[in-house]
């Protein structure tokens, strides 16, 4: 079965185990948003947990 190729290109699996996704509203509309928002908004996170078994299942690892 092939994975979701929307999912392979958003998330990353970290060594252990858990999924690794970036953060949202960064992409246009900067200019209101102040730097410190737009620092934090870099930094990728981890998917919260009641999310984590969908995402697996697109990404085939279940």
């Amino acid at each position: 079965m092939k994975t979701k190729s929307s999912a392979k290109k958003r998330f990353k699996v970290t060594g252990s185990g858990k999924i690794k996704r970036k953060q949202a509203f960064k992409n246009h509309i900067l200019t209101k948003k102040s730097k410190k928002r737009k620092l934090s908004l870099t930094h990728s996170t981890i998917v919260h947990k009641s999310d984590e078994d969908n995402i697996k299942l697109q990404l085939r690892l279940k």
